[in-house]
């Protein structure tokens, strides 16, 4: 069995629920949601998969709006004990999934809407944005489970970024649930 994750509800709308082959589960927006209601699920020790869905903001132009796999993920909002920004006293720096080839996101506890925001992010090598990426890789690594993330660009991440969210998510959920019918066939 696979688990289905995403941070909101509205992420998922375009999906049928029950989906053949996946459970679902919803674990809220933020890094400490995400990270509880994930443990928790992959308690049960059931799940051979877990593949993430949700929106992402983008902080790199020439990136197309569209569905992306990430491949790694890094946290924007933590230092390290020398101020180095991106680095955490105690969890690696970044987490990788195991699809090569994709794209590397930012994590952060909170909703990024500012362009010098936005350039910190860039200067780590981030293409991507988001409040839960980072967490979902960590723990899945934890209990030894594969991940697969896939994040449909929703907004630049800059000015008025949430308005834009707003009106995209439910564009953003219809495209991911055409990238899993072309992956899973479901």
């Amino acid at each position: 069995m696979k688990l289905l994750v995403a941070a909101l509800d509205s992420e998922l709308v375009a999906f049928p629920d029950p989906l053949p082959g996946f459970d679902r589960l919803v674990t809220g927006p933020g890094k400490l949601q995400a990270a509880y209601a994930l443990t928790r699920a992959l308690e049960t020790g059931r799940y051979d998969e877990i593949v993430v869905v949700g929106t992402a903001g983008s902080v790199d132009a020439s990136l197309p709006r569209a569905v992306h796999e990430v491949s790694e993920a890094l946290q924007h909002d933590v230092t390290d004990i020398d101020g180095v920004v991106g680095q955490h006293i105690s969890l690696p720096a970044r987490v990788h999934t195991s699809i090569p080839g994709g794209v590397t996101i930012a994590t952060g506890d909170s909703f990024v809407d500012d362009a010098a925001v936005t350039a910190r992010i860039r200067s780590l090598g981030a293409v991507l944005v988001d409040m839960e990426t980072y967490v979902y890789i960590w723990v899945a690594r934890q209990r030894g489970v594969p991940v697969r993330v896939l994040k449909a660009v929703s907004d630049d991440a800059e000015d008025d970024a949430i308005t834009d969210w707003r009106a995209a998510v439910t564009a953003c959920s219809g495209q991911l649930r055409e990238r899993m019918r072309e992956l899973y066939g479901v």
